[in-house]
């Protein structure tokens, strides 16, 4: 099957998807409801990433079993952890689990797609090559873990994980060409208009919420893109993290400094810097807007020129210290002031 089809094909599947799980939602009274901790102030109907779990994974099957040259450890990788993630947090959307159980399923996805993807490969770090060798699964297992918790923390203004997430994959399909891994650049692009897909219902103000199904599974399969890109050439790492920067760095600063201040870190909040900056602007749409063009004007050209040959320690110290003024002009982590 052509490439451009496909991924198109996929787009329309998660906008029509995400049509029929708003009118279940609506018929079901399945609505996130406003609450003090909320970001937004109308009940909203939520549950709509589903479309992009099924859109994708659809699309993963169909890019192997048409011979797209899928290599087998990727797509094993995405569709166990993919699917595990995705089935945990639906069962979380739709009656709470407890924060242990959620914490286990997500460490035990994380070792399935590690057992596929082979933990972290030997990287470069200020010109000196370091192997890893077994706490290298240890480190990529958390790694996983915390980027599929932040993209739920960070799921919580209309649009600004679907925006987040078709940047990021873009982005990375844009590395893999100036490579020269084409056919690397497919499965991003696939989860890419996935999303684009559900974004038409999610764009503000949004008419569908992803929920922790959604916003998990993109979680676990942007790290799970972002390894796989280590394997191929350990400079592209460094470029998806860089990539990653706007929700890494909002999410682990206001973490941080929640920890410090003795704060329980499980229990929701709204003291996000994107969550103070939606606040202050009295919108969501500017925040969203404003992630979007972080990561084509500013976290892109720094991951290109890594990928070109720039160091990827200090391209990435780089791309963040402006991200961590950010997060603290906009409050990351402090306190509501009543």
């Amino acid at each position: 099957m052509n490439v451009m089809v496909l991924i198109v094909a996929i787009a329309v599947v998660a906008w029509g998807l995400t049509a029929l799980l708003r009118r279940y939602a609506l018929a079901r009274s399945l609505m996130d409801i406003p609450n003090a901790r909320s970001s937004h102030s109308q009940p909203t109907p939520r549950g709509g990433g589903v479309a992009i779990v099924v859109a994708f994974l659809l699309g993963l099957c169909v890019a192997s079993a048409t011979g797209l040259d899928l290599p087998a450890e990727i797509y094993y990788s995405l569709l166990g952890s993919g699917s595990a993630i995705a089935l945990l947090g639906f069962l979380d959307d739709h009656g709470h689990i407890a924060a242990r159980w959620r914490l286990l399923g997500h460490f035990a996805a994380a070792a399935w797609a590690l057992f596929w993807l082979g933990g972290l490969p030997p990287l470069v770090i200020l010109g000196h090559s370091v192997d890893f060798g077994w706490s290298g699964y240890l480190l990529a297992s958390l790694y996983l873990v915390w980027l599929l918790n932040l993209y739920n923390f960070m799921d919580g203004i209309d649009g600004i994980a679907s925006i987040e997430a078709i940047c990021v994959c873009l982005g990375g399909a844009l590395l893999y060409v100036l490579h020269g891994y084409t056919d690397a650049a497919v499965l991003p692009l696939l989860l890419s208009f996935a999303v684009a897909g559900f974004l038409y219902w999610n764009f503000p103000p949004a008419k569908i919420f992803m929920g922790d199904a959604g916003s998990g599974f993109l979680g676990v399969v942007l790290g799970v893109l972002s390894l796989q890109a280590a394997w191929i050439d350990q400079s592209l790492l460094w470029g998806w993290l860089i990539l990653l920067g706007i929700f890494v760095v909002d999410a682990t600063f206001t973490l941080l400094r929640r920890l410090l201040r003795g704060d329980k870190v499980y229990e929701a909040h709204r003291s996000h810097a994107y969550q103070y900056a939606s606040r202050q602007f009295g919108r969501h749409l500017p925040v969203t807007l404003a992630v979007a063009a972080i990561n084509l004007c500013w976290l892109l050209p720094v991951a290109v020129w890594v990928a070109q040959g720039g160091d990827g320690l200090i391209g990435l110290l780089l791309a963040y210290l402006p991200l961590i003024v950010l997060a603290i002009k906009f409050r990351a982590g402090e306190l509501e002031r009543k």
